[in-house]
């Protein structure tokens, strides 16, 4: 076949689904999961499916903002080739500045058309394979250290491999929430910890984290506010726990620059930060180069938007770590197939042509929506 497929129609959608219960960071709570599916359609016929999940506090985004940034790229990029990814990327670059969330969802969904195109799943498309077996932590929510001791221990006897802990608040309440869940759930089980940059500076930083190093920390992400990363190699360098680089390390320019400061071991990676695939990609062959490991995270995406990050997590072998949970927050499952979730954590992903994954009709039919034909 050749390889051209023209960008007929585009369609834009704002998802909303109530969680079971609010999600917490220190950055505030969520209530309710409110993305944007894309929905790019061909000359030829092949239907591509993209999902963001904008977060305010992190990527200055919004669902309305994304509804509207999403019509300025559905216009410019009607008619061009679908296949040809980096050019569509970089029309949608010279458009608007940053807005990355809604990038990633026309970026997701041009991969999708390119690897139903190319007729194989998306994750032999990125040039990976099935060589490793995927499994999600689960995330415990910031709060009091007995709720947070009791959502553990659920985690921990459903058969999670990993719990995530969501901290970010001052030592002492921060150490007793680890106190509690560790006297919960034992020893063995692996802990990760979050401070979403609620440590703010490195000398407190780095008392909360030699104050955790008891209780058996496999790492933490994003200890100190993100526009510190000048100083984010002195935490890593006086810390007893691994440090991992999230909300300051968005795209691969990002990247490079906390590999050339020496930041941090640990890279966080997550669609709606990076732009889409195509940076993420050149995130993982930075880190491949500099032998890091990585871990593939997400916002509050569905099923879909994890699909993808599976797909990904799939690429190379630097990538150890997957948090894939929030779909399992949900109180519905808009998708259509995609990743299933399995026993002990463990993460499906689909064999079929393309992302493998679409939002269930009678959601698209309800949604607040535009299309550009």
């Amino acid at each position: 076949m050749p390889n051209v497929d023209a960008i007929q129609t585009v369609s834009i959608y704002k998802l909303f689904v109530p969680l079971k219960e609010p999600f917490v960071i220190s950055l505030g709570p969520i209530y309710h999961v409110q993305n944007i599916v894309v929905v790019i359609k061909t000359k030829n016929g092949i239907t591509g499916f993209g999902e963001c999940s904008p977060y305010m506090t992190i990527n200055g985004e919004s669902v309305d903002t994304c509804f509207i940034v999403g019509q300025y790229f559905a216009k410019v990029l009607k008619g061009k080739n679908a296949l040809d990814i980096a050019a569509c990327c970089t029309i949608m670059d010279k458009t608007i500045y940053a807005n990355y969330s809604i990038k990633s969802a026309f970026d997701m969904a041009l991969h999708d058309v390119a690897a139903q195109h190319a007729n194989v799943p998306l994750y032999q498309f990125l040039g990976g394979k099935k060589d490793k077996i995927l499994t999600t932590d689960m995330t415990v929510s910031i709060g009091i250290p007995e709720k947070m001791q009791q959502d553990a221990m659920q985690f921990k006897a459903t058969g999670f491999p990993a719990i995530k802990v969501k901290l970010g608040e001052d030592l002492e309440s921060d150490v007793a929430r680890i106190k509690a869940i560790r006297e919960g759930i034992g020893s063995a089980i692996p802990l990760r910890i979050d401070a979403n940059q609620g440590w703010q500076t490195p000398d407190n930083a780095i008392a909360i984290l030699n104050a955790l190093a008891p209780y058996n920390i496999e790492h933490c992400e994003e200890p100190i506010a993100r526009w510190r990363f000048m100083e984010l190699s002195k935490v890593s360098a006086m810390s007893p726990i691994p440090i991992m680089a999230d909300e300051s390390c968005g795209d691969h320019h990002d990247a490079a620059r906390l590999i050339a400061l020496n930041a941090c071991p640990m890279f966080n990676i997550k669609l709606g930060k990076t732009g889409g695939l195509l940076n993420a990609m050149k995130i993982v062959q930075l880190a491949a180069t500099a032998n890091m490991h990585l871990q593939i995270g997400g916002f509050m995406e569905s099923r879909l938007g994890m699909t993808a990050s599976a797909h990904l997590a799939l690429s190379d072998g630097h990538i150890v770590h997957c948090d894939f949970d929030t779909p399992l927050m949900f109180t519905e499952d808009p998708v259509r197939d995609g990743i299933l979730y399995k026993e002990k954590g463990v993460i499906e992903v689909p064999d079929v042509p393309g992302l493998g994954a679409a939002i269930k009709d009678e959601y698209l039919e309800k949604a607040e929506q535009v299309t550009i034909e």
